[in-house]
């Protein structure tokens, strides 16, 4: 089946996390697993916590007449309902459940909301470094990506943001805690972002919708906290996944969250459920809605990743790399020690060490380190770090 010039196109700019993973798998091949060190994949290896596998058993022996039928395109409304409390308890926010919409992990929930509020031809903004796949969400549904930088230390840079707020702007999409920086964005940056989008949405006659992509949410180190983007402004959507906090990426299980401040609120929540079928993802997966309604609060034992981030960025940074600590999430960013960090990835290859080039995240001069790895990954992989650190500075 031929493949369109598009799709072709999108192969090449996505390949970069796929690349590694063929690399890795030809390493291991060649040298024994225990021998490469992987920190290509953001892919969580911390279990589940033993309440949410029990709570899966018990919905999975559920032989209730009609437990296996369609649910409303919404979800489960006492899911929905529960999913609500917990974000007014933690957000202060008033949301019942018709403000809560599950999906089939974060990134069907972001193709929902991308085609509820975008017209053809419409642009989001996205701040760098981002995530890959934001750009092909956003031209899956006619849109065009707008990518602004962000400063030094990763935070937003509200001035770049404004200056590319025009007419046709439908969105800002954001990441916090961000992958691939681990940056947290602090209050006064939202609640100053949010007073930027009321302004332009006033001088532009339309609302743009401020979308928040929030995954990591529940994993932040050292007392940082993740603003509540429902809160600071009214119109704004808030997206997540189960896949991180509860530790449960392959179960696709993830929500949209809306401001019950929404202009227009009843249509955009029409819009979003029939977004949400005709997409195809028309339900988001039952069993497990079941199985998480009572295990919200069941987050994984974030001192975990906690301890992993401060081995690896400690020492790193004694080796000489340069590197913002990372907030949230679990991946490091540190600075390629040479401009190139694309042949600095080739460098840490020999070491058998395997990262993404910043490049495929919009940030080149960087490599990203997922550290949701074993220690013995951690371990066996510092002097290889060292040793490519001091090969290319000599």
């Amino acid at each position: 089946m031929p493949t369109s010039d598009k799709i072709a196109e999108f192969i090449k700019r996505a390949s970069w996390i796929r690349k590694m993973f063929e690399e890795g798998a030809r390493l291991k091949k060649e040298h024994g697993a225990e021998n490469v060190f992987d920190f290509s994949l953001g892919n969580p290896n911390v279990e589940p916590a033993e309440d949410l596998k029990q709570a899966l058993v018990k919905a999975a022996s559920d032989r209730s007449p009609g437990v296996h039928a369609y649910m409303a395109n919404a979800g489960y409304a006492d899911v929905r309902a529960a999913v609500a409390a917990k974000i007014k308890e933690d957000e202060g926010i008033a949301l019942d459940e018709r403000m809560v919409i599950m999906t089939c992990g974060a990134g069907g929930a972001l193709n929902v909301v991308l085609k509820t509020v975008m017209n053809t031809d419409d642009e989001v903004i996205v701040p760098k470094p981002y995530f890959v796949e934001y750009s092909f969400y956003i031209d899956n549904h006619g849109g065009k990506t707008v990518i602004v930088p962000s400063k030094a230390d990763f935070s937003l840079d509200l001035a770049a943001i404004e200056s590319a707020i025009t007419a046709k702007t439908s969105a800002v999409l954001i990441n916090s805690p961000n992958n691939p920086t681990g940056k947290v964005y602090p209050l006064s940056q939202i609640v100053e972002l949010a007073q930027l989008l009321e302004r332009k949405s006033v001088q532009y006659g339309r609302p743009i919708v401020l979308i928040s992509d929030e995954p990591y949410r529940a994993i932040t180190y050292d007392g940082a906290i993740v603003p509540s983007v429902l809160k600071a402004y009214r119109n704004s959507v808030t997206v997540t996944s189960f896949s991180k906090d509860l530790s449960i990426p392959g179960e696709r299980l993830g929500y949209i969250a809306v401001s019950p401040e929404m202009d227009n609120l009843d249509s955009t929540l029409d819009g979003l459920v029939l977004c949400n079928r005709i997409l195809g993802f028309v339900n988001a997966p039952a069993l497990m809605q079941r199985a998480v309604k009572g295990c919200l609060r069941s987050i994984v034992d974030v001192s975990i990743y906690k301890r992993r981030r401060d081995r690896l960025y400690n020492a790193l940074s004694e080796f000489g790399y340069e590197c913002e600590k990372p907030e949230g999430a679990f991946y490091l960013f540190p600075k390629s020690p040479i401009p190139n960090d694309v042949d600095f990835a080739a460098v840490l290859q020999k070491k058998l060490i395997l990262t993404v080039p910043g490049t495929g995240f919009g940030g080149p001069g960087y490599f990203r380190i997922a550290y949701c790895v074993s220690d013995h990954t951690i371990e066996g992989s510092l002097k290889g770090f060292k040793e490519a650190i001091d090969e290319v500075k000599a």
